[in-house]
């Protein structure tokens, strides 16, 4: 890895013995998840986003999906047995996860929370997700980062409407 700076992410990874590569890019200021994985030079299909939902119980969980897509709230709620769930509000992402918008990811957050990925990347051989900071993602196994994150798989992503 030459002299780039592990994450907390990339440690967590080591540690677990669980094979990932670590990609870094100047991204500048962050803009959303296509416009990283542009600069990042992954496939956009194959890039995910960690999303951080509370549920109607206070609890938090998150979501990974695709990047350009959007997460079905009520979806997410039946897949962590909540009634509602709805997006953490952005003022509180530090303070929950340890992390900054566009550089959450599903591990190395300062508690472990409930983990639900899109079952669509149960199929898939790897994927690209946050490496714990912006410029900065890893392309991993899904189904070994759920095994790490104790993770589970379930449709989330809502479905595209006909406009």
């Amino acid at each position: 890895m030459g002299k780039e700076e592990k994450t907390n992410v990339a440690r967590i990874l080591e540690r677990a013995k669980i094979s990932y590569e670590q990609i870094t890019y100047d991204c500048g200021d962050f803009v959303d998840g296509v416009h990283a994985a542009e600069k990042a030079g992954t496939p956009a299909e194959l890039t995910y986003k960690t999303i951080v939902l509370v549920g109607k119980s206070a609890k938090n969980y998150v979501c990974v999906i695709p990047i350009a897509e959007e997460i079905d709230l009520k979806a997410a709620a039946r897949a962590v047995g909540e009634k509602s769930v709805e997006m953490l509000p952005l003022k509180n992402l530090t303070a929950t996860t340890g992390y900054i918008r566009g550089g959450c990811s599903p591990l190395g957050m300062k508690k472990q929370f409930p983990t639900v990925i899109d079952v669509a990347a149960e199929a898939l051989d790897y994927f690209y997700v946050s490496g714990g900071r912006v410029g900065c993602s890893v392309k991993v196994n899904p189904r070994e980062l759920a095994g790490i994150c104790r993770g589970s798989f379930a449709p989330i992503v809502a479905a595209k409407s006909n406009e």
